[in-house]
């Protein structure tokens, strides 16, 4: 049995969540990979706990569902802290970074958390698209030069495993054109749209059902999906994109009559982000709406489905889905990539 201490920065939607996966987990895990997952620390905006012995992962999450701090979590509480303060002193070996992007705000805390924890020889596993769009070559020359991993699938498209199919299914490949339709609050707005909804009644259903912050530019000028591209673009592509290089138009601006029309031709409208092949080997990047065909291998996407399009020299093309109802699927990416680090592509052990 191999013991892993662990820190966890952000306890939202995807912290909260992946301490009661690992709970529910947590035998398969002992007996199927022979790997224990302890939680030493973890931080909030508030400030953190820390244990070397271990925290709770029920405690946790009963603070977090009741809308409290990890700073009142019994004894091992400390309002003092912050998330880069407890990277910086804890015992651990792996750091999982899943605060928000703020990437208006230099990609922090996310962005020192990781440097620090690559720094100290953690490996990292991380759904916060901010840093990896504001440092992505710097932080893989840190994990190098530090001999750590640092692991990323889930900062585009959700659960679904974009960044590993293409990375590990495509080696080989020249990808002569990506689509992917990685954001899903924009489709979801869309479709509510062509059902009759008023564009403030789209928007405000799309916070109650939690796929849309209070900030809705983001999601809405099209910087999700562009941060998305960028990523995808650097770890798949081997390109170096920026973010500011991807031609970007948002959904707001939208003519309501067209997406209807559009429907009713059969199209559906989404927020496609495009990487286009030139002749010297680079990429036009591009996100816009675009009204897709029956056809086209995205042209059906429910209103809680996000998918990506490799269009390869050597095996074809190559599509995948995924319907993502809740954030669990977001948060279980977490668990893949610690699986990815501790356990690699190795056999399940067989038991009779």
């Amino acid at each position: 049995m191999r013991e892993v201490r662990f820190l966890l920065v952000g306890l939202g939607n995807l912290g909260r969540r992946f301490c009661e996966i690992l709970l529910a987990k947590d035998d398969l895990l002992r007996e199927r990979y022979g790997l224990a997952l302890r939680l030493v620390g973890a931080a909030d905006s508030r400030g953190v706990a820390y244990d070397p012995a271990g925290l709770a992962l029920a405690e946790v999450a009963r603070l977090k569902a009741a809308g409290d701090t990890i700073a009142n979590y019994p004894i091992a509480g400390n309002h003092a802290w912050d998330a880069p303060t407890l990277v910086a002193n804890a015992d651990a070996e792996l750091l999982l970074e899943a605060s928000p992007v703020h990437l208006q705000q230099g990609a922090e805390p996310g962005l020192t958390c990781i440097r620090t924890a690559l720094r100290r020889g953690m490996h990292v596993v991380t759904p916060n698209k901010g840093p990896l769009v504001a440092a992505y070559r710097e932080l893989h020359d840190l994990a190098a030069e530090h001999g750590v991993c640092l692991r990323f699938d889930g900062t585009v498209a959700g659960g679904l495993p974009a960044i590993n199919l293409g990375q590990r299914d495509l080696r080989g490949a020249v990808v002569e054109r990506l689509e992917t339709v990685p954001n899903l609050v924009t489709g979801y707005v869309m479709d509510l749209l062509t059902e009759g909804l008023s564009w403030d009644e789209s928007l405000e259903r799309a916070r109650a059902a939690g796929v849309l912050e209070a900030d809705a530019s983001w999601d809405l000028e099209g910087w999700d999906a562009a941060a998305k591209l960028t990523i995808l673009a650097n770890a798949v592509l081997g390109y170096p994109a920026r973010l500011d290089e991807v031609a970007r138009t948002g959904i707001t601006a939208l003519d309501v009559d067209e997406l209807c029309a559009a429907r009713e031709r059969g199209y559906r409208y989404r927020l496609l982000a495009q990487a286009e092949r030139r002749p010297d080997g680079s990429y036009a990047l591009s996100v816009a709406p675009v009204p897709l065909s029956p056809d086209h291998p995205l042209g059906h996407l429910g209103s809680k489905q996000v998918g990506v399009v490799f269009t390869t020299d050597i095996y074809g093309t190559i599509t995948a889905i995924i319907e993502e109802r809740d954030p669990i699927p977001s948060a279980a990416t977490m668990l893949r990539d610690i699986l990815d680090i501790y356990v690699g592509s190795g056999e399940l052990k067989v038991t009779s």
